[in-house]
């Protein structure tokens, strides 16, 4: 189905959030959209800089547009995390439906005007901008520190700029396998009375769902998953080697950890709708 809305500002202002999930090939991508499809939610298929590196952004956009346009539910196509200019036009230029500008490690003053900048150029072509603002640290990088997203710059994005969505730090750590990620919501009650964008949260994996179910109740729009996606195929599939170590059929190796990741992808998707379904439900609808 299209993605021919704004479903990340719509969620933002109704209590829902639209799940951005990183995926790697066809099969988390199918996955994923048959979870968004039980749980009747729109999603998005997000690539970063691992997948870009494993395939260019033209095979890319072919796979992941195809598959979202026979899904019955709106299935969004994002470029997740990225500075290069030439990078972002392709990908708008090549059918994505958001890309992101990351400009987070620049000063503010050249940050909101390359953001600005890619704005345009993405609205002229129908397409949605993600910005960003703050540091989110990457924790199998060894990094520590989180640079809060600044009030002052998150309210000077909104107004300077044309950006869709703002990505912003508020305690939330890439990479992190469980949800130990710490969220300060005294910054993000600053950020928001002074910012009327859609915020999004990237990083997800590592919150916990005390914290998540809190950040639905606030103004995100769209919330990021890959980690999570990632250990879930992982594991599953190092259990089924195990259980079958003389297959040798990467389609019926796969077949397991497919089917996990689609019911983590389901758990996810159900919890951030407005009408949580309880985790017995949840389950009888896999």
């Amino acid at each position: 189905m299209r993605w021919n809305r704004n479903y990340v500002k719509e969620a933002a202002e109704s209590g829902t959030v639209v799940p951005g999930f990183n995926v790697f090939g066809y099969e988390d991508a199918q996955a994923v959209i048959r979870a968004a499809e039980k749980a009747g939610s729109p999603v998005i298929l997000m690539i970063n800089k691992g997948a870009r590196e494993a395939m260019d952004i033209q095979s890319w956009a072919r796979l992941l547009i195809s598959l979202g346009q026979r899904a019955e539910v709106p299935v969004g196509v994002h470029l997740d995390h990225c500075s290069d200019l030439n990078l972002i036009r392709q990908a708008v230029e090549n059918g994505f439906t958001s890309v992101m500008y990351d400009g987070s490690m620049l000063p503010f003053e050249e940050n909101w005007k390359i953001t600005q900048k890619m704005a345009e150029y993405a609205h002229a072509r129908g397409v949605f901008l993600e910005g960003e603002l703050g540091r989110v640290p990457y924790s199998d990088l060894g990094q520590r520190e989180i640079r809060y997203t600044s009030p002052k710059e998150a309210a000077g994005m909104f107004e300077k700029t044309d950006v869709d969505w703002l990505a912003v730090s508020v305690g939330n750590v890439h990479r992190l396998a469980e949800g130990t990620a710490a969220i300060n919501f005294s910054v993000l009650e600053k950020i928001q009375k002074v910012c009327r964008l859609p915020l999004v949260i990237h990083g997800s994996s590592g919150i916990s769902e005390k914290d998540a179910a809190k950040l639905k109740k606030e103004k995100i729009g769209k919330m990021n998953f890959g980690t999570i996606l990632r250990k879930t195929f992982a594991d599953a599939l190092r259990q089924e080697m195990k259980r079958c170590p003389e297959e040798f059929d990467r389609l019926k190796l796969f077949e397991y950890p497919v089917k996990r990741i689609e019911q983590e992808a389901y758990q996810i998707i159900s919890k951030l709708q407005k009408e949580e379904k309880d985790e017995d439900s949840a389950e009888r609808a896999i």
